[in-house]
């Protein structure tokens, strides 16, 4: 793995272990690394300032290689949302802005758009969800459960790649800090994939961000 700039704050993707609910950070692409401006992939966890390579397969390929990275700014800390689904209108608003800029930047690099899926996105969203409310920041879970064991048991069958980070404050941020990362930027640009589901859970020590990819 190889080891990138990092901050404390913020992480994106991540190798395993639990999280500081205080301590904003973002995951990787299937593979991880923690975020910071510049977020590449490494093999340890306890590091504050690396990133590690996401989790992804190709179409055949049965194994995977998880991948993690960090952000360099703190999110403030999220408001309790008024009555009248206001918090699930800023979600979607936000899972619209990442595919938004995930297809520009496949774009630039003569890639096919990725549309979004009913099946990626709620397998992302239950994630991202699941981390903020278990207190931990890693790719398998605390069960042991991969990305692939998760899809799985969704009765989702084309996962290929998997991008997690959290604590970046809204899709601009999280992209750019996944983009600086080896690991999360290769799953991004990876033209073999047709289909992306975006996650976001706005909660303490959050955002908490997942991207699904899909063939």
């Amino acid at each position: 793995a190889i080891d990138g700039p990092g901050n404390a704050e913020t992480q994106q993707g991540g190798s395993g272990g639990r999280v500081d609910p205080g301590t904003p950070s973002a995951g990787a692409g299937t593979g991880s690394a923690k975020p910071t401006p510049t977020a590449s992939p490494s093999a340890s966890a306890k590091e504050k300032k690396e990133a590690e390579p996401s989790p992804s397969r190709t179409a055949d390929e049965k194994t995977a290689t998880p991948e993690k990275a960090e952000p360099t700014t703190k999110a403030p800390e999220p408001k309790a949302p008024p009555a009248g689904g206001a918090d699930l209108s800023r979600e979607d608003a936000a899972r619209a802005a990442v595919l938004q800029l995930v297809n520009q930047e496949r774009s630039s690099a003569g890639c096919s758009k990725v549309k979004s899926d009913d099946g990626l996105t709620e397998l992302a969203d239950d994630f991202s969800r699941a981390m903020a409310d278990e207190g931990f920041f890693d790719h398998t879970d605390p069960s042991g459960a991969t990305p692939w064991d998760r899809a799985a048991a969704a009765g989702v069958d084309n996962l290929g790649g998997e991008n997690i980070a959290r604590g970046q404050a809204d899709a601009a941020a999280v992209m750019d800090a996944w983009m600086q990362s080896d690991g999360h930027r290769a799953n991004i640009l990876n033209c073999d994939f047709k289909t992306l589901g975006v996650g976001v859970h706005f909660a303490s020590g959050g955002p908490w961000w997942t991207q699904d990819f899909g063939y």
